[in-house]
């Protein structure tokens, strides 16, 4: 599939994407996309390189390993792929060179089943209804615990990081349903959310959190830990800014 929003390039640094051999449900209309999108020439992956976030070995090892894709126009798109390896959709972003969200009207986020809307590209079978996954879970392993943040760009640095963990983000604060936490089940999870003034973003993982323990599904698997940290130890000016985890080491580096 060609056209002006998406990007067909297949090939990261001599690292032959199209090799990932995952199969995905016909019940799926965009799964086949992901492959045809997979690139690392979106100004998300060129400024987490030029800002220093990570080496650009870094940044190919994380972005084969997220699938992210990238728009013609230079957003990422970050895939929601599931355990299955069934795509579930996928979020177009866009950054600023100093590796911060464009926030200008023409920049806004979008999903890429509302772009594939928009050109009728269902026009021969019925819309897709796509359900949002947690960004990042296609990568669960036994072996590791799972730690949940709020940003994609987060989960995406840290991975690299602090490569003991798997990496999760939700895409959004009220992103935290329980239903996305079912596969999950008998995973060790540690939630960091982000720090605001009013303790709000803490407040509402918390009881996010408590809501998923107390549910059926999540019986006899180990208890959720939402970490104090960033309530504990950021500044009142950092409180303000309402910064996340990656904003917090990187200030304390």
């Amino acid at each position: 599939m060609t056209g002006p929003f998406f990007n067909s390039q297949l090939t990261i640094h001599n690292y032959q994407l199209s090799t990932l051999n995952y199969q995905f449900s016909k019940t799926h209309p965009t799964a086949y996309l992901w492959q045809k999108c997979l690139s690392v020439r979106s100004q998300f992956c060129e400024a987490v390189v030029s800002n220093g976030f990570l080496t650009r070995e870094q940044m190919v090892s994380a972005a084969s390993r997220y699938r992210l894709g990238a728009t013609r126009r230079g957003g990422v798109i970050f895939w929601q792929i599931d355990r299955e390896g069934r795509v579930h959709d996928g979020k177009v972003m866009y950054y600023l060179p100093d590796c911060h969200r464009n926030k200008s009207r023409e920049a806004h986020p979008t999903w890429v089943s509302t772009l594939l809307r928009r050109r009728e590209l269902f026009s021969a079978h019925p819309s897709p209804q796509t359900s949002h996954c947690l960004f990042g879970l296609h990568l669960l392993d036994a072996e590791k615990p799972c730690a949940i943040v709020e940003s994609e760009k987060t989960a995406f640095v840290l991975s690299e990081k602090y490569p003991d963990y798997i990496w999760l983000a939700t895409g959004g604060l009220g992103e935290v349903q329980p239903d996305k936490f079912r596969p999950l089940r008998g995973h060790h999870v540690i939630m960091f959310p982000d720090t605001d003034t009013d303790g709000i973003a803490y407040r509402r993982w918390s009881e996010a959190a408590d809501l998923v323990m107390r549910s059926l599904f999540w019986e006899d698997s180990p208890p959720i830990r939402v970490s104090p940290m960033l309530e504990q130890r950021a500044t009142e000016e950092q409180k303000q800014q309402k910064i996340d985890l990656l904003d917090f080491l990187l200030a304390a580096s």
